[in-house]
């Protein structure tokens, strides 16, 4: 009903029904406007009460992490980004990489990015330029890959980089390298075709940085390959006792020493070898207890050999004395044959019955003094000792 008719009934005091809410006719229908012709809605009824807004629903983890990948939550039916249309909350939008870069124009209204780049790279150059080597340090300069110069300890300029790099290193510190690594075997092979299990040390130190950086691919795998080739030569020409008994120990790791910086130098590896010591030489394992048997049977017949030794040359001593002294009864024999004679007679004689208790006179048996058996019983205790004999004043 239009206002103007609404408002003379008004005033004619006359009492009006208000439409049906939701726009419904006397028959409870709604009233819905006819659509115009050219599709479009003709306009609300301003009486009709407006819809209910839908029922909120909580989205979903899935639908969350998929709003925020698309710029963030969107009104449903919209294409607005930042709406909460769907109910659930409200995600914020990570910021623009443009925004956190952004910078303040300059008086002039040119950017500063150009003075910052520009800023950045001068630094890195003179940064890369300038370098302050150690006491036990050299470094190799390249230009564009290729070898200039070496730098020696102390401070040095060069090249920025790209166009000059430097490869440090420490080139007086002694290195260590241990063969085997761990507790392996090291089984080589004795002049004597005998098996022994060999653990040394190698020391080493680089002597030519040029040569030490480009001439060899791994320098420190060549040293171990050189070491492993050398003790294994050097072994071959020694028997299985000298290098166990440590008697050849100091010769080994001269040789090896020898034999390694020889190779070393013919590859020109700029390597300087400061020595060689053996660690362990040891049998192998599964005959270690035939062979701690076979070391005791050695050091057994070794005994043995120095006791028969000893025995000999006592031998010969007294034999070269009893010739001494018969070569001078030989002399005084020469001299007075007669006398001689009977003096080795009576020698002889006093010697063999020094320890006869009899006496044997040439008249026959005569009453004498028996001085051997009071020698004897003077010797003896009283109680051990018996009756005197006849001859002695005993009891008859």
């Amino acid at each position: 009903m239009a206002p103007h008719l609404l408002a003379n009934r008004k005033e004619d005091g006359a009492e009006e029904t208000p439409p049906p809410p939701g726009g419904a006719d006397a028959d409870g229908a709604p009233d819905q406007p006819p659509a115009s012709g050219d599709g479009t809605q003709p306009p609300r009824n301003p009486w009709a009460p407006e819809a209910p807004p839908p029922p909120r629903r909580t989205p979903g983890i899935e639908e969350i992490f998929r709003q925020t990948r698309n710029g963030g939550p969107r009104k449903e039916g919209g294409d607005k980004p930042g709406g909460n249309g769907g109910g659930g909350p409200k995600i914020p939008t990570p910021p623009d990489l443009r925004q956190l870069l952004h910078l303040p124009p300059r008086h002039n209204g040119k950017s500063w990015w150009p003075i910052i780049i520009g800023s950045a790279l001068v630094l890195g150059g003179l940064l890369s330029s300038a370098h302050q080597l150690g006491l036990h340090e050299q470094g190799v300069v390249t230009t564009f890959g290729q070898y200039t110069r070496t730098l020696q300890p102390g401070f040095n300029l060069t090249l920025p980089w790209p166009f000059q790099d430097v490869a440090v290193k420490d080139v007086t510190t002694i290195k260590q390298l241990s063969v085997p690594n761990g507790e392996a075997e090291n089984l080589m092979l004795t002049s004597d075709q005998s098996l022994v299990n060999i653990s040394y040390v190698v020391r080493w130190s680089i002597r030519d940085l040029k040569l030490y950086s480009f001439q060899l691919k791994d320098p420190e795998g060549t040293v171990t390959e050189v070491a492993e080739a050398a003790m294994r030569a050097t072994i071959a020409e020694v028997k299985l006792g000298d290098v166990m008994g440590g008697s050849a120990s100091a010769e080994v790791g001269a040789h090896v020493q020898q034999r390694m910086q020889a190779l070393l130098d013919a590859y020109h590896a700029g390597v300087l070898i400061q020595g060689v010591d053996l660690k362990k030489a040891d049998p192998p394992g599964k005959v270690n207890e035939a062979f701690q048997k076979v070391q005791a049977a050695q050091q057994d017949r070794s005994r043995y050999i120095q006791q028969a030794r000893g025995y000999a040359q006592q031998t010969i001593a007294r034999a070269e004395g009893e010739a001494a002294a018969f070569d001078r009864v030989y002399t005084q024999y020469k001299a007075a044959p007669e006398v001689t004679r009977r003096r080795m007679y009576y020698e002889t004689m006093d010697r063999v019955l020094s320890q006869n208790d009899k006496v044997i006179l040439p008249n026959g048996p005569t009453t004498y003094l028996p001085l051997p058996e009071l020698r004897r019983r003077a010797e003896q205790p009283p109680e051990a000792a018996g009756p005197l004999p006849p001859q002695m004043g005993g009891n008859q």
